[in-house]
């Protein structure tokens, strides 16, 4: 699967497989559909924004959303498969295993990998031998996509876990928790790195991606131990959350 990733060109050919990816989870029971939920649906943003002419430039737009796609899929396959793996992926599939973490930790680990270390590759790769500036806007704008969805999400969990609302009300832990993954810090983050890449030589650029994907691994207790006030209440909310993981897949999406 991982080699035929390599042939996909297209956003209707993402669609199809995290559909796969969604049907296996919801078949299995298993957390790793929560971010393939959350990303179909960014994914047919995407291509709704590219077909009503939201982005400068669509193709170009297709282009970076396929090889950003590619990078989680091909994360997830070798997984599956026990192969290697970026070690920032790594971290968000095994927590998969494990019971304790609520379905917006799952979101944020997820995309704590994909935009702080995927984006800024994917950015990259398709702007070798041009001028990467002529994509920030539409770069931008995906962002704004992404940050969108991560506040519906945010209140669709808080409809569906209504304890979620008292407790992110009750403490301001949480807000600071979910403050440190913002989506502009991702955005500037990824656009920064994304500008190392593109002016580095080709020899250097496998070991700078290494260093950032240790850097963004680092990242993960922030996400999981936030503080013991903060803890706590993800507990609660954990015991509180209501439904099989297949539910909450479908509510997902």
């Amino acid at each position: 699967m991982v080699r035929h990733l390599q042939q996909i060109k297209t956003i209707d050919e993402i669609i199809v497989l995290l559909e796969r990816i969604i049907l296996d989870s919801e078949k299995n029971n298993e957390p790793m559909g929560y971010f393939a939920a959350l990303y179909q649906t960014v994914t047919i943003k995407v291509k709704d924004g590219i077909e009503s002419g939201f982005f400068d430039n669509g193709p170009r737009m297709e282009q970076l959303d396929v090889a950003f796609a590619k990078r989680y899929l091909e994360a997830y396959y070798a997984y599956r498969l026990d192969e290697m793996t970026t070690t920032s992926w790594k971290a968000t599939f095994d927590l998969t295993s494990s019971y304790w973490p609520i379905v917006l930790q799952h979101l944020l680990m997820g995309m704590n990998a994909h935009i702080n270390l995927d984006l800024g590759v994917a950015a990259a790769e398709i702007s070798q031998g041009k001028n990467l500036a002529d994509l920030q806007n539409d770069f931008n704008k995906i962002n704004e996509i992404l940050s969108g969805l991560v506040h519906e999400v945010e209140g669709d969990l808080s409809a569906i876990w209504p304890a979620l609302k008292y407790i992110l009300k009750w403490t301001g832990k949480i807000d600071d928790f979910l403050v440190n993954f913002s989506m502009k810090l991702a955005r500037d983050g990824a656009w920064k790195f994304a500008t190392q890449l593109a002016l580095a030589p080709e020899n250097e650029l496998e070991s700078l991606i290494s260093d950032r994907d240790l850097k963004v691994a680092n990242k993960v207790s922030l996400i999981l131990k936030p503080g013991m006030i903060a803890i706590f209440a993800l507990r609660i909310i954990r015991i509180s959350e209501r439904g099989s993981i297949s539910e909450k897949i479908q509510k997902l999406k």
